[in-house]
């Protein structure tokens, strides 16, 4: 399945929020903490590529996440496999003994609504600030964005393509230095 999102910077995330609870069903409100792997003999960076776990209240996923297909979204494969919470230290030393190394942490606060087959995500993360992550996982691109676009713009949140970050927020941490 492709994953198709679309990131916006959050000036009042308080009023963003207010919008969201309007039409949306609230999901959960959890913090997240993500370590991200590379190899040795394989840049992600270059290849676009991410490898990472990620524990929450709601469990231990393993995600691979493939290069963007889209110039204006996040669309990318992803492939996740959910792991027993009490396999989480397990996982790791798996990774590892494959030769994958951490390369680094990110943690953020995320309060998840649904609205039919969206996922808003509003997202805080220390050092970078607050965001919103629009996402739909769907075969048909276009039709995905459509939504996504026309979404963020009731929210106030985006009047172009042009305003979605296409950067992970481990990209956003690595260019400002907190990780890496």
């Amino acid at each position: 399945m492709i994953e198709i999102e679309a990131k916006f910077r959050l000036e009042n995330a308080e009023e963003v929020e207010r919008k969201v609870e309007e039409f949306a069903e609230f999901v959960i409100d959890k913090i997240e903490e993500d370590i991200y792997f590379s190899f040795s003999f394989r840049d992600f960076s270059k290849t676009d590529e991410a490898v990472r776990i990620r524990r929450d209240v709601e469990g231990v996923t393993l995600a691979y996440k493939g290069p963007k297909i889209d110039r204006e979204t996040k669309a990318r494969e992803e492939i996740k496999v959910r792991i027993f919470s009490e396999d989480y230290e397990n996982a790791i030393a798996f990774l590892e003994k494959l030769g994958l190394r951490k390369f680094a942490k990110v943690k953020k606060r995320r309060k998840i609504y649904r609205k039919d087959n969206v996922l808003i995500c509003l997202d805080s993360l220390e050092g970078l600030g607050d965001f919103i992550e629009i996402e739909v996982e769907s075969p048909n691109l276009d039709t995905a964005k459509e939504e996504i676009f026309r979404l963020a713009k009731t929210l106030g949140v985006s009047e172009s393509l042009a305003d979605s970050i296409r950067k992970s927020y481990l990209e956003l941490l690595v260019e400002k230095g907190l990780v890496g």
